[in-house]
């Protein structure tokens, strides 16, 4: 399998391969929207007390999704805005999901993979669902033409696939041929590290005996392990029906609710950057307070926290107050406000630059630190072609980037920006600092909305 474009980002703070269990928190943040979802439908009330795994809201845009209570304790609504806190939280208790009446209900309606699929999005393992080609939370009760399922995170700083599966194979194991029983002759492609280790042989040896797992290598370059790349690269077309991706949480997510019947209520959490005191792996549940994590970790007071990875993530609000549930890493970075005098006279023997135009090209690959801090005010666009030998999609990001600055959206949409896939390499190098992943999602949007209402007119 051959790959376009990509680039590994080498930055200072990444996590070790260690899982850190925090402690019992007094109280949760649980967000009512994020990313993907928005949990809009309440089910709780004022003070209600609830169990650990109970619902507390749905997504009703997302096929019912679930809010699920970490631990038992109070429901406050008016607590804080855009959230459910829970307060007097009860010792962790794990319980089986026990809704027997609902499940013979659906058991007249439904076959047994219909049923697995029920407690899955009910359990909260489908959050670790996406569709391959938008992102999106795919139909639970769809049939879809393939399932990716990836071990690899290439991103700083997410969650690493490796880290999550030690220690526990077996359950990994066991999470893909439940995958493997919701299937009817559809394949599953797991995507391996093309790389030697004692770790890599070990799984190998694991998946070796499935002949309906067909096992992909793919180098260590970001962002390889993107879905849609991987979906474009193994032949799936669009337009031939859904393609699933699963990430290695979302594997051993499966495996929790649908071999030992209990809801997922914790997360595996990347912490890094520069900024961190001893960067490692956090074993957090929904709602975890962010203040708790930030005060353990963060060294000083001014930085910036972004959720889920330096290049595709968001920065948190300053106002955040819990962990969502969709969070994957945590990187917080030193708050630089000052420019730097006569910064560009310097050599630049501690920076990186894609142009290799600093002193550092002539050393080996080195971490570098990430501050917040602008090298340079913004430019215009000087066609320099870094964007384009970077984008793993294989489009022109400086072309469409001079149609959209022209508002040439028709043009801009035969360039393909349909195709970008928000990986944000094009950002990271352009040395005009022009924010091209924004732009383009921008874009992405604006032609969407604009399909949507000619259908709707019948145009």
């Amino acid at each position: 399998m051959k790959f376009k474009g990509g680039f590994n980002v080498l930055l200072e703070g990444r996590p070790e391969g260690l899982i850190k269990s925090m402690p019992e928190p007094d109280i949760l943040y649980l967000p009512l929207k994020t990313r993907r979802f928005n949990f809009s439908d309440i089910k709780v009330t004022e003070s209600q007390q609830v169990k650990a795994g109970a619902c507390l809201a749905s997504d009703p845009d997302n096929y019912e999704l679930p809010l699920l209570a970490p631990r038992a304790g109070k429901v406050r609504m008016d607590a804080a805005a855009g959230y459910i806190v829970l307060d007097d939280i009860a010792k962790h208790e794990e319980h089986l999901y026990t809704d027997e009446d609902g499940m013979s209900h659906i058991a007249q309606e439904m076959g047994a993979g219909e049923i697995k699929r029920h407690k899955l999005l009910n359990l909260g393992a489908w959050e670790f669902f996406y569709d391959a080609y938008n992102g999106r939370l795919p139909d639970p009760l769809g049939q879809p033409q393939a399932i990716i399922v990836s071990t690899v995170s290439l991103e700083p700083f997410v969650a690493r696939g490796d880290v999550q599966l030690q220690n526990r194979l077996l359950e990994f194991e066991r999470g893909l041929e439940h995958l493997q029983s919701l299937l009817e002759y559809q394949p599953i492609y797991l995507i391996m590290p093309d790389i030697k280790s004692d770790f890599a042989a070990q799984v190998h040896e694991h998946i070796r005996g499935y002949a309906w797992v067909k096992m992909i290598e793919v180098p260590m370059v970001y962002p390889y392990d993107n879905f849609t790349i991987l979906a474009r690269k193994l032949g799936l077309k669009k337009d031939a029906g859904p393609v699933w991706g699963v990430k290695t949480e979302g594997v051993l997510a499966v495996d929790k609710a649908l071999t030992l019947n209990k809801p997922c209520l914790s997360r595996i959490v990347a912490i890094g950057g520069h900024e961190v005191r001893s960067p490692i792996h956090l074993s957090v549940m929904q709602g975890y307070p962010l203040k708790v994590i930030l005060d353990t970790f963060a060294l000083g007071y001014n930085y910036r926290v972004i959720m889920n990875g330096i290049l595709s993530g968001q920065e948190m609000a300053v106002d955040a107050l819990g962990i969502d549930n969709e969070c994957r890493g945590l990187t917080i970075l030193p708050e630089l406000k000052q420019r730097e005098f006569l910064g560009f006279m310097r050599a630049g023997w501690d920076r990186q630059s894609y142009s290799k135009c600093f002193l550092s090209s002539l050393k080996k690959g080195f971490s570098e630190r990430l501050t917040t801090a602008v090298r340079g005010e913004k430019r215009p666009c000087i066609s320099c072609n870094f964007c384009a030998e970077v984008c793993p999609a294989g489009i022109l990001p400086y072309l469409i980037h001079k149609y959209l600055y022209s508002d040439m959206i028709d043009e801009a949409e035969m360039a393909g920006v349909d195709l970008c896939i928000r990986c944000g390499l094009c950002s990271f190098v352009c040395p005009s600092k022009i924010e091209l992943k924004q732009q383009f999602y921008d874009a992405q949007i604006q032609i969407e909305t604009e399909k949507g209402q000619s259908q709707g007119t019948g145009e």
